[in-house]
């Protein structure tokens, strides 16, 4: 998919994929590079045995020529569940997609990422569970997610695209992952109206683009849905009916997302 974006990575932590060393002081976030430091003060050494006769070790190493190393913490995947359980939704394929999540869940949980879920109903979207990597957690709050009401997309999409942000900048990699069937008919203004509802949507979606966050927009419609097949496209997210995409091909396509 497009809108693929690189995720920072900091270059501070003590542990993570060595980067190499540079010239600083060492302390608790990063540790002494003793070879780097003696090498950079090996050149000074016949000099600094002239100005400094009596100094007792066989090595003067001054402020100058510490070395610290440097590491490239780990980055962590973070799949940011957004699930339509507004009448529409629930009465076409809520409980088929509260599986499909239950099993992508768990797949997330092997690979260690981070998962989070919001739910969006009636006027609003609602944080049903933080990031976290308590598959616990997030499997009660899924079974605990109630359906019925109208369907406010833009505000879904809008809070997901919010903890997405968040996400990256923490240094995580966000995965932004729709479940909805399309019937947007609540607006940004918490107003009902099919047609205002669907242009929030739409440039909600057309801001996640914007940011250059992935994501994946799956329809829980009983066929195809043109309008969540437009909002993917507006997203540059893949686009997975779910009549046609089991538990397998979701988990696979996360995967390719995450570039896991």
């Amino acid at each position: 998919a497009g809108g693929r974006a690189a995720a920072p990575a900091a270059a501070t932590a003590a542990h993570g994929r060595p980067l190499g060393a540079r010239p600083g002081r060492p302390g608790r976030e990063h540790g002494l590079a003793l070879v780097e430091t003696l090498r950079a003060a090996a050149p000074m050494q016949a000099l600094r045995r002239r100005e400094r006769p009596d100094h007792p070790g066989r090595v003067i190493v001054l402020g100058g020529d510490f070395r610290v190393r440097r590491h490239q913490a780990p980055v962590r995947s973070v799949a940011i569940f957004a699930v339509d359980a507004s009448g529409s939704s629930a009465l076409n394929r809520l409980a088929e997609a509260k599986g499909a999540v239950q099993l992508l869940l768990a797949d997330c949980y092997v690979r260690r990422d981070q998962v989070a879920l919001l739910a969006f109903r009636n006027r609003g979207a609602e944080l049903l569970l933080p990031p976290t990597a308590a598959l616990a957690r997030a499997r009660r709050s899924l079974e605990a997610l109630p359906g019925g009401g109208a369907t406010p997309l833009a505000s879904g999409i809008d809070a997901a695209r919010d903890m997405a942000l968040g996400a990256r900048r923490r240094g995580n990699r966000p995965l932004l992952v729709l479940l909805t069937d399309g019937g947007a008919n609540i607006g940004r203004d918490r107003q009902p109206g099919r047609a205002a509802a669907a242009a929030d949507a739409r440039a909600a979606a057309s801001a996640c683009a914007a940011d250059g966050i992935p994501a994946l927009v799956i329809d829980t419609a009983p066929r195809p849905n043109a309008f969540a097949a437009e909002l993917a496209g507006a997203m540059r997210a893949r686009y997975l009916p779910l009549p046609f995409a089991d538990a397998r091909a979701l988990s696979r396509a996360i995967r390719t997302e995450q570039g896991a």
